[in-house]
C-alpha cells in the first residue's frame, strides 16, 4: 500500500507576530519601567536574562517600533503599558548636541551616544511622530537630533592632491568618530572597537530620508545627502560593483536608504548604487533567506545569520519595488516565510529553568522558557540555531524582525488609485478582501472581494506553470500582464481562485560555504539537509514531534553537555 503523502505546516504571519508580542511584552524588567533585556543566556542551566548598556540605548527605540508593529498586526491593545514604558525611556537622557545618551544604570559604564544607535532612535521617533503628529516633544527631539548630528560632522570641501586643489561639487559629511561622550564630547582615545565607522554611522541614512519625507526636515535630508556621498566616494567602502568587506546589517540598511534617497532627490545614481549593494548581499544569501552577518570577513563556513540582516534585505527589496522593480516581490515572499520564520524561537522546552531563584537588580531567572518564545536568533546557521553563540537569541533582532513582518503585512494587499492588488500568497482578512491559500500542501490561492472595485493578483514565478484561474467558479483567462493577473471589476463577494500544480523539488545550494539539499514545495522550504543541531530548523512536517534538545544538566552549559555525549548520539 502506498504511504500517504506528507503534510506540511502552513506559513502563518500572525503566529509569528503573536510569538514576537509575547517576547516583547515579557522579556522586560517591571522594576525598571519595562526596560528590555538584551542578553539572553539560554545555554546554561539555569538560564537567565541580564541587563547591559544597549538595553537603554538601541533597544528602547527598536522595541518601541517592534511592539507597535505586533499590536497593529494583531489588532490588540495588549502591551500598551509596556510600549508606554519604552517611550518614557526614549524621551529620557537627552543631552549635549541634541543627542540621546543611555541612562546611568550600574551596568551602563561610560555614558556616551553612538551614531550607530542614533539610527534606531531617529527611526523610532519617525514612527512615533507619524502616529502622533501633534506631539511637540517628539518633534522637538527628532528635529533637535538631526540638527545636532549635522553640527558634528566634518564637511569635506576640497580634495588636495599633489596636482592641485579640487572642490567637491556635492556635500560630503564625515563623523570624526563613532561615539560622542556625555562629558567631554569627541574623545579620540575612545572608540567602539567595531571598526567600519563609516558604514555603521551610515545606518542612519534611511531614517534621515524618512524624516524629510514625512515631516519636511530639510536638515535631515542635507545630512543624508552628505552622508551618502561620503559612503559612496571618499570612504572607499564600496567598490564599483557595490561589493564590500564587512557588516551586512549596516550596508543593507544603507542600500535601502540610497534607493529612498533617490526618490527624495531625483538623483537616479543613488538608486543604482543601492541596487548594486542589495544585489551583492542577495548573492551571498540563500534563496530561502539566510543572510550572512558579515561579507568576506570570516571563512564562509564560519558565518552566521543575524536576523537583523533578513529584515534589512526585506526592507531593501520593498524600496526597490517602490522604484519599479517588481521582481523583488518574489524575494520578499521567500525570505519572510522561510528563514525569517525559522530564525524565531517557537518552543522553549530546551531551556533549563529554576523559578526558585529570585530576580536580581540586573538579572532575571523567572520563566525564561516561556518568555523566550518569540525571540529571534542573532547567529543562525541555515539549518540550526547554535546555543554556544552568545547571541543565539538576540535582543537587537527582536527589535527589527517584527518591523519586517509589519511591512510585509501592510503590503500583502495594496490599493493604488482604484485598483486593489494582492501581492503575496499569505493569508489575511483585510479591509478590501480576504486572501486564503493552500500552500505548501495544495497549489491554490483564493481572493474574496469585500468591496466592489478593480482587482489584480500578482503571480509569482512558482505559480506560473500550469496556472488555472476561475472567478466565481467559471474559468477565466490566465494571461499575466506586468506581473499581475488582471481580474477586472468585481462585486462584493466575488471570488477569484488561482490554482496550479505543486510538488516537492529538491535542489542543491551552497550556503555559507556548505552544500545543502533544499526541498521546496512551491515557495516553501519543507526540508533541509544535512540536519542541524541543537535547535534544528525546517522541521515542517505536520503531525511529527519536533526534535528539541533536553535542557543541559543543572550547573552546565549546552556546549559542555554536548561534548560529553557519544559521537553517535550527536549525528
Amino acid at each position: 500500500m502506498k504511504s500517504p503523502a506528507a503534510r506540511y505546516e502552513k506559513y502563518d504571519l500572525h503566529a509569528d507576530a503573536r510569538r514576537a508580542h509575547n517576547y516583547l511584552t515579557s522579556m522586560v524588567d517591571p522594576a525598571q519601567d519595562s526596560l528590555p533585556y538584551w542578553r539572553i543566556v539560554v545555554n546554561q542551566n539555569p538560564a537567565y536574562a541580564a541587563h547591559c548598556r544597549v538595553d537603554d540605548a538601541e533597544l528602547v527605540a527598536s522595541w518601541s517600533e517592534a511592539l507597535h508593529c505586533t499590536m497593529e498586526i494583531l489588532g490588540t491593545d495588549d502591551g500598551r503599558e509596556v510600549l508606554a514604558g519604552f517611550r518614557r525611556h526614549l524621551l529620557r537622557s537627552w543631552g549635549p548636541k541634541g543627542l540621546r545618551y543611555h541612562e546611568p544604570y550600574p551596568w551602563s559604564n561610560t555614558l556616551h551616544s553612538s551614531f550607530h544607535e542614533m539610527a534606531y532612535v531617529v527611526s523610532a521617533l519617525n514612527r512615533w511622530l507619524s502616529l502622533e503628529p501633534d506631539n511637540a516633544e517628539v518633534r522637538r527631539r527628532l528635529f533637535g537630533l538631526t540638527r545636532g548630528m549635522r553640527s558634528l560632522v566634518w564637511e569635506r570641501r576640497t580634495r588636495t592632491f599633489w596636482s592641485g586643489d579640487f572642490p567637491f561639487e556635492e556635500p560630503v559629511y564625515e563623523f570624526p568618530n563613532d561615539v560622542y561622550m556625555l562629558d567631554g564630547g569627541w574623545d579620540s582615545s575612545r572608540v567602539t572597537g567595531r571598526g567600519e565607522t563609516s558604514i555603521r554611522n551610515g545606518m542612519m541614512l534611511q531614517p534621515l530620508v524618512e524624516a524629510y519625507e514625512r515631516f519636511g526636515d530639510k536638515v535631515a535630508l542635507d545630512l543624508a545627502v552628505g552622508t551618502a556621498n561620503y559612503l559612496l566616494g571618499t570612504s572607499r567602502y564600496f567598490n564599483y560593483r557595490g561589493e564590500f568587506f564587512g557588516h551586512v546589517h549596516s550596508a543593507t540598511w544603507v542600500a535601502g536608504g540610497l534607493v529612498r534617497l533617490a526618490r527624495a532627490t531625483g538623483n537616479a545614481d543613488y538608486a543604482a548604487r543601492g541596487k548594486q549593494i542589495l544585489d551583492y548581499v542577495l548573492s551571498l544569501s540563500s534563496s530561502f533567506g539566510w543572510v550572512p552577518e558579515y561579507a568576506q570577513w570570516h571563512p564562509p563556513a564560519e558565518e552566521s545569520c543575524e536576523t537583523c540582516c533578513i529584515k534589512d534585505a526585506i526592507f531593501g527589496c520593498f524600496e526597490m519595488i517602490e522604484a519599479g522593480h517588481d521582481e523583488y516581490w518574489d524575494v520578499v515572499n521567500r525570505f519572510v516565510r522561510n528563514q525569517l520564520n525559522e530564525n524565531q524561537v517557537k518552543d522553549g522546552s530546551f531551556i533549563g529553568v529554576d523559578n526558585s531563584l529570585p530576580d536580581e537588580e540586573a538579572r532575571t531567572y523567572r520563566d525564561i522558557d516561556k518568555r523566550v518564545v518569540g525571540g529571534w536568533s542573532g547567529g543562525a546557521k541555515p539549518n540550526s540555531i547554535s546555543l554556544r553563540w552568545f547571541r543565539s537569541i538576540a535582543g537587537c533582532c527582536v527589535g527589527t524582525a517584527p518591523q519586517a513582518l509589519h511591512r510585509v503585512w501592510q503590503n500583502i494587499v495594496t490599493k493604488r488609485g482604484r485598483r486593489v492588488t494582492v501581492n503575496l500568497p499569505i493569508d489575511i482578512d483585510g479591509g478590501h478582501c480576504r486572501v486564503e491559500t493552500g500552500y505548501p500542501n495544495e497549489g491554490w490561492m483564493q481572493v474574496t472581494a469585500k468591496r466592489a472595485g478593480e482587482y489584480a493578483v500578482r503571480v509569482l514565478p512558482f505559480q506560473q506553470k500550469g496556472l488555472r484561474v476561475t472567478v466565481n467558479g467559471r474559468r477565466r483567462s490566465a494571461a499575466v500582464e506586468d506581473g499581475c493577473l488582471q481580474a477586472g471589476r468585481l462585486k462584493r463577494g466575488d471570488v477569484i481562485r488561482l490554482s496550479h500544480p505543486v510538488r516537492n523539488e529538491t535542489r542543491t545550494e551552497v550556503v555559507g560555504g556548505r552544500r545543502f539539499r533544499v526541498t521546496w514545495r512551491g515557495c516553501d522550504v519543507v526540508k533541509l539537509s544535512p540536519k542541524g543541531d541543537p535547535l534544528r530548523l525546517y522541521q515542517r512536517e505536520s503531525g511529527r514531534p519536533k526534535e528539541i534538545p533536553d535542557p543541559p544538566p543543572p550547573g552546565t552549559r549546552f556546549g559542555e553537555a554536548l561534548e560529553m555525549r557519544p559521537t553517535e548520539q550527536r549525528k
